[in-house]
């Protein structure tokens, strides 16, 4: 299921915000979910086998954000790359392709996010979303590619697909993997950045990053990079996870602490970002969010599916504007 971002909303983001750009009003959010879930953890605990040693409780709730929110403006820094986010993949790039290892989440949810974007692409660029390859002809990028588990279902679909990420290690997994097959094998991998590719001047019809933007250190500059990658009038497609309290009992004490799903540590509650601030951070650099949907999992069926509901994962497509900023970027 799809939500069409109308005009109207896309005011009502940029009213929230204050005079000075970049400040969100967040709502001091209940405690009740994670609470429950803490209950839940030490339930478990107390119940473990004496000899087996005691795993580390989950993170205590957060406060609400104080300070600079996460549409900090451009700063000083050259790139958006986080060392310590980079070095946490590094040490689990080998696993990328374990359908069952720490990327399960990401292989279950492929399908759901693969169909967000099939559709909204097709639309956008009015191609038929019922041929084999609907993207023939077209130049998209995956911004954090990982091992390249969303680059070759692009590339078989008949996008011309460059690929890249900062982990060494991500691009020779997906460079092996890919070159096993005829229809993935021309797949350009490459090990950088972003902004690298910015200052190349290299440009892309499409412009896909899914989960990544939660692990940048900036994640202002990390938009303002994708919109200087996509063409004008070109799409750009962000995923990533909300800074809500139901995110932070599901996607960091559930998935990670109780259930085990992710490593602990995966990601940080600080560090994730709402649509409203997405869609203004994407808004600041020409690009306006059309649509956008959110991830749900069903725990009796195992799938993800598509849902208005964008109060834990969720996805956004958004338009690039044919004419320059006029915000001061």
């Amino acid at each position: 299921m799809l939500r069409r971002v109308p005009p109207s909303l896309r005011r009502a983001l940029l009213s929230s915000a204050s005079p000075h750009y970049g400040r969100v009003h967040v709502r001091n959010p209940s405690l009740s979910p994670s609470q429950a879930l803490l209950h839940q953890w030490r339930r478990q605990a107390s119940v473990a086998s004496p000899s087996a040693p005691t795993p580390p409780p989950p993170p205590p709730p957060p406060s609400p954000p104080r300070g600079p929110s996460r549409l900090g403006g451009g700063g000083p820094t050259v790139s958006s790359l986080n060392p310590a986010e980079v070095a946490k993949f590094a040490a689990l790039a080998e696993t990328w392709w374990d359908a069952n290892g720490p990327f399960k989440p990401l292989h279950l949810m492929n399908p759901t996010r693969l169909s967000f974007i099939r559709s909204t692409l097709c639309r956008h660029f009015r191609r038929d979303p019922y041929s084999s390859k609907p993207f023939e002809g077209l130049k998209v990028i995956d911004v954090g590619c990982g091992g390249g588990i969303l680059s070759e279902p692009l590339a078989r679909m008949g996008a011309t697909v460059t690929a890249i990420d900062a982990v060494d290690k991500n691009i020779t997994i997906a460079s092996i993997h890919a070159a096993s097959d005829p229809t993935t094998a021309s797949i350009e991998y490459c090990s950088t950045t972003a902004e690298a590719l910015v200052k190349e001047k290299r440009m892309f019809d499409a412009v896909i990053s899914l989960e990544v933007i939660e692990h940048v250190a900036n994640p202002l500059e990390f938009c303002e990079s994708l919109s200087a990658l996509t063409v004008p009038n070109g799409a750009t497609v962000v995923s990533t996870i909300n800074r809500s309290m139901r995110a932070y009992a599901t996607a960091i004490v559930a998935a990670e602490y109780i259930l085990r799903w992710l490593p602990r540590g995966t990601h940080e509650w600080s560090k994730l970002v709402t649509p409203e601030e997405l869609s203004l951070m994407l808004q600041k650099a020409s690009v306006s969010v059309e649509e956008m949907a959110g991830f749900v999992y069903n725990l009796l069926s195992g799938e993800w599916s598509l849902s208005n509901d964008i109060s834990v994962n969720y996805i956004a497509f958004g338009v690039k504007s044919e004419m320059p900023s006029t915000n001061g970027t």
